[in-house]
Protein backbone atom coordinates (compact mmCIF):
# COMPACT_ATOMS: atom_id res chain seq x y z
CA UNK A 1 0.00 0.00 0.00
CA UNK A 2 1.31 3.54 -0.97
CA UNK A 3 2.28 6.15 1.61
CA UNK A 4 -0.68 9.15 1.42
CA UNK A 5 -0.96 12.28 3.71
CA UNK A 6 -4.48 11.68 4.76
CA UNK A 7 -4.77 15.02 6.22
CA UNK A 8 -2.34 18.11 8.01
CA UNK A 9 -3.95 18.97 11.77
CA UNK A 10 -4.01 22.60 12.47
CA UNK A 11 -4.39 24.40 15.86
CA UNK A 12 -6.95 27.19 15.47
CA UNK A 13 -10.32 28.46 15.52
CA UNK A 14 -12.78 26.40 12.75
CA UNK A 15 -15.08 29.77 12.15
CA UNK A 16 -11.89 31.87 10.55
CA UNK A 17 -11.41 29.17 8.03
CA UNK A 18 -15.28 29.30 7.42
CA UNK A 19 -14.33 33.27 6.90
CA UNK A 20 -11.79 32.39 4.15
CA UNK A 21 -14.67 30.85 2.38
CA UNK A 22 -13.65 27.12 3.35
CA UNK A 23 -16.34 24.33 4.11
CA UNK A 24 -15.66 22.91 7.27
CA UNK A 25 -17.38 19.94 9.05
CA UNK A 26 -18.81 19.70 12.56
CA UNK A 27 -15.50 17.59 13.84
CA UNK A 28 -13.29 20.44 12.39
CA UNK A 29 -12.44 18.66 8.76
CA UNK A 30 -11.95 20.73 5.76
CA UNK A 31 -12.65 18.48 3.14
CA UNK A 32 -9.85 18.67 -0.13
CA UNK A 33 -9.28 16.27 -3.02
CA UNK A 34 -6.29 14.19 -1.99
CA UNK A 35 -5.21 15.75 1.24
CA UNK A 36 -7.15 17.41 3.86
CA UNK A 37 -6.77 19.67 6.78
CA UNK A 38 -8.55 19.08 10.08
CA UNK A 39 -8.97 21.50 12.83
CA UNK A 40 -8.03 21.11 16.31
CA UNK A 41 -8.87 22.85 19.14
CA UNK A 42 -6.67 22.54 21.87
CA UNK A 43 -5.27 24.71 24.33
CA UNK A 44 -1.90 26.60 23.09
CA UNK A 45 -2.45 24.65 19.37
CA UNK A 46 -1.38 26.80 16.25
CA UNK A 47 -0.31 26.69 13.16
CA UNK A 48 0.61 22.88 11.62
CA UNK A 49 0.44 20.88 14.27
CA UNK A 50 0.79 17.18 12.60
CA UNK A 51 0.05 14.83 10.03
CA UNK A 52 -1.86 11.51 9.34
CA UNK A 53 -0.55 9.16 7.02
CA UNK A 54 -1.69 6.13 5.98
CA UNK A 55 0.25 2.98 4.04
CA UNK A 56 3.18 3.22 6.62
CA UNK A 57 4.59 1.04 9.40
CA UNK A 58 2.21 1.68 12.48
CA UNK A 59 5.48 2.11 14.51
CA UNK A 60 5.23 6.03 13.26
CA UNK A 61 2.12 6.40 15.33
CA UNK A 62 2.69 8.42 17.69
CA UNK A 63 6.01 9.09 16.61
CA UNK A 64 7.61 12.65 16.05
CA UNK A 65 9.99 12.19 12.33
CA UNK A 66 12.92 13.82 12.44
CA UNK A 67 12.24 14.88 15.87
CA UNK A 68 9.11 17.55 15.33
CA UNK A 69 6.92 16.58 12.56
CA UNK A 70 4.07 14.53 14.72
CA UNK A 71 2.77 11.51 13.32
CA UNK A 72 -0.97 9.82 13.05
CA UNK A 73 -0.80 6.50 11.53
CA UNK A 74 -4.55 6.13 10.06
CA UNK A 75 -6.52 4.08 7.76
CA UNK A 76 -7.24 5.23 4.07
CA UNK A 77 -9.75 7.48 4.10
CA UNK A 78 -12.47 7.52 1.21
CA UNK A 79 -13.10 10.85 -1.30
CA UNK A 80 -14.17 13.36 0.33
CA UNK A 81 -15.67 16.47 -1.45
CA UNK A 82 -17.13 19.49 -0.62
CA UNK A 83 -18.07 22.84 -2.65
CA UNK A 84 -15.86 25.77 -1.31
CA UNK A 85 -17.07 29.15 -2.07
CA UNK A 86 -13.07 30.00 -1.99
CA UNK A 87 -12.93 27.75 -5.00
CA UNK A 88 -10.31 25.41 -3.01
CA UNK A 89 -10.09 22.10 -5.14
CA UNK A 90 -7.10 20.51 -2.99
CA UNK A 91 -3.62 21.47 -1.18
CA UNK A 92 -0.58 21.57 -3.60
CA UNK A 93 2.06 21.18 -1.02
CA UNK A 94 3.56 21.75 2.66
CA UNK A 95 6.40 23.67 3.57
CA UNK A 96 8.81 21.92 6.81
CA UNK A 97 11.66 24.23 7.72
CA UNK A 98 14.74 22.68 8.95
CA UNK A 99 18.10 22.98 9.63
CA UNK A 100 19.84 20.45 7.93
CA UNK A 101 18.20 19.27 4.58
CA UNK A 102 19.76 16.05 4.64
CA UNK A 103 18.73 14.50 7.95
CA UNK A 104 15.31 16.17 7.38
CA UNK A 105 14.81 14.39 4.15
CA UNK A 106 16.10 11.15 4.90
CA UNK A 107 13.76 11.08 7.93
CA UNK A 108 10.71 11.42 5.13
CA UNK A 109 11.85 9.06 2.97
CA UNK A 110 12.80 6.47 5.39
CA UNK A 111 8.98 6.91 7.02
CA UNK A 112 6.73 7.30 3.86
CA UNK A 113 9.01 5.37 1.43
CA UNK A 114 8.85 8.23 -1.14
CA UNK A 115 12.31 9.20 -2.23
CA UNK A 116 13.66 12.86 -2.25
CA UNK A 117 12.91 13.96 -5.73
CA UNK A 118 14.72 16.55 -6.50
CA UNK A 119 17.03 19.58 -4.61
CA UNK A 120 16.65 23.68 -5.44
CA UNK A 121 19.44 26.20 -4.02
CA UNK A 122 18.80 29.81 -4.15
CA UNK A 123 21.36 31.49 -1.88
CA UNK A 124 21.87 30.17 0.66
CA UNK A 125 18.17 28.61 1.00
CA UNK A 126 18.32 24.67 0.23
CA UNK A 127 14.92 23.44 -1.04
CA UNK A 128 14.14 19.23 -1.22
CA UNK A 129 10.81 18.21 -2.52
CA UNK A 130 9.35 14.43 -1.93
CA UNK A 131 5.81 13.73 -3.02
CA UNK A 132 3.78 11.54 -0.69
CA UNK A 133 2.05 8.88 -3.04
CA UNK A 134 1.63 8.49 -6.80
CA UNK A 135 -0.02 11.99 -7.73
CA UNK A 136 0.20 12.98 -3.74
CA UNK A 137 0.63 15.93 -1.21
CA UNK A 138 4.21 17.42 -1.86
CA UNK A 139 6.40 18.63 0.90
CA UNK A 140 9.12 21.20 0.65
CA UNK A 141 11.38 20.69 3.21
CA UNK A 142 13.38 24.17 3.19
CA UNK A 143 16.61 24.69 5.06
CA UNK A 144 18.18 28.09 5.57
CA UNK A 145 21.32 29.15 7.54
CA UNK A 146 19.39 31.32 10.11
CA UNK A 147 17.36 28.16 11.42
CA UNK A 148 18.41 27.24 14.68
CA UNK A 149 19.73 23.63 15.38
CA UNK A 150 16.96 21.43 16.16
CA UNK A 151 14.40 19.32 14.77
CA UNK A 152 12.38 19.69 11.68
CA UNK A 153 9.06 21.59 12.10
CA UNK A 154 6.08 22.26 10.13
CA UNK A 155 5.81 25.77 8.68
CA UNK A 156 3.28 26.62 6.04
CA UNK A 157 0.92 25.46 3.28
CA UNK A 158 -0.18 26.37 0.13
CA UNK A 159 -3.83 25.72 -1.20
CA UNK A 160 -5.23 25.32 -4.94
CA UNK A 161 -8.22 27.41 -6.19
CA UNK A 162 -10.05 27.82 -9.60
CA UNK A 163 -9.96 31.23 -9.92
CA UNK A 164 -7.42 33.12 -8.13
CA UNK A 165 -8.86 36.28 -8.54
CA UNK A 166 -12.41 35.38 -7.71
CA UNK A 167 -11.01 33.63 -4.22
CA UNK A 168 -9.03 37.28 -3.36
CA UNK A 169 -12.00 39.18 -4.35
CA UNK A 170 -14.20 36.98 -2.10
CA UNK A 171 -11.88 36.87 0.82
CA UNK A 172 -11.10 40.89 0.56
CA UNK A 173 -7.86 42.75 -0.31
CA UNK A 174 -7.54 43.92 3.41
CA UNK A 175 -6.90 40.35 4.26
CA UNK A 176 -4.82 39.02 0.87
CA UNK A 177 -1.96 40.12 -1.01
CA UNK A 178 -2.19 40.55 -4.83
CA UNK A 179 -1.57 37.97 -7.15
CA UNK A 180 1.39 37.54 -8.63
CA UNK A 181 3.68 35.26 -10.55
CA UNK A 182 4.84 32.00 -8.88
CA UNK A 183 7.99 30.54 -9.01
CA UNK A 184 6.20 27.47 -10.80
CA UNK A 185 6.13 28.59 -14.47
CA UNK A 186 2.53 30.13 -15.75
CA UNK A 187 1.31 29.93 -11.88
CA UNK A 188 0.31 32.31 -9.77
CA UNK A 189 0.25 33.04 -5.92
CA UNK A 190 -1.70 35.10 -3.16
CA UNK A 191 -0.53 35.12 0.44
CA UNK A 192 -3.15 35.23 3.08
CA UNK A 193 -2.49 38.31 6.05
CA UNK A 194 -1.19 36.94 9.24
CA UNK A 195 -3.71 39.51 10.46
CA UNK A 196 -6.57 37.01 9.13
CA UNK A 197 -5.47 34.97 12.08
CA UNK A 198 -4.81 31.49 10.70
CA UNK A 199 -1.89 31.19 13.25
CA UNK A 200 0.29 29.74 10.21
CA UNK A 201 1.25 31.43 6.77
CA UNK A 202 -1.12 30.03 4.07
CA UNK A 203 -1.07 31.21 0.19
CA UNK A 204 -3.43 30.18 -2.19
CA UNK A 205 -2.61 29.52 -6.00
CA UNK A 206 -3.72 28.42 -9.33
CA UNK A 207 -3.63 25.03 -10.72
Amino acid sequence: MAAKVEWLEVGGDPDVWRSLGLVVSDDGVIPLFGTSLRIVERSGATGLVGWALSGVDESLDGTLIDGGLATSVVDPAGPLVALHELGASGLDHVVVMTPDLDRTTGEIAAASGCELKRVREVGAMRQGFHRIGRGGLIVEVVERPEIDEGPASFWGLVVNVDDLDAACARIGTDRISAPKDAVQPGRRIATVSKDVGLGLPVALMTV
